[in-house]
């Protein structure tokens, strides 16, 4: 698994986005550009969700785990819980903000910005 952010570990209350990947294959410019477009995105959201890649190769128990049928498949997790998910690469700049309304309230603990 690959942490995009720089930021502390995050705690357990954190909400974090998963970013399952499938194999390098034949166009490992795409999959740079994939990386580079999740470091953009960790950006945006900043503390708020932690974004980690999770590739097929290194651990595909995971990948399997979460029986996704399109790769790359975005997981977004909160305390163990499926808050929502999308497979396929997300259109446009609508993420930021659907995924940040699918959190929902701060629990407790977690301080509100």
């Amino acid at each position: 698994m690959t942490d995009l952010s720089r930021t502390p570990p995050p705690s357990a209350d954190a909400a974090m986005l998963l970013v399952l990947l499938p194999p390098v294959g034949t166009a490992p410019q795409v999959r740079v550009a994939t990386l580079a477009a999740l470091a953009a995105l960790q950006q945006e959201l900043g503390a708020a969700i932690r974004v980690l890649t999770v590739d097929e190769v290194s651990h595909p128990s995971v990948v399997r785990s979460f029986q996704a049928t399109d790769l790359p498949c975005f997981v977004l997790m909160r305390q163990g819980v499926e808050l929502w998910r999308q497979g396929g690469l997300p259109e446009g700049k609508t993420i930021v903000p659907l995924l940040l309304a699918r959190l929902g309230p701060v629990p407790v603990g977690i301080p509100a910005k």
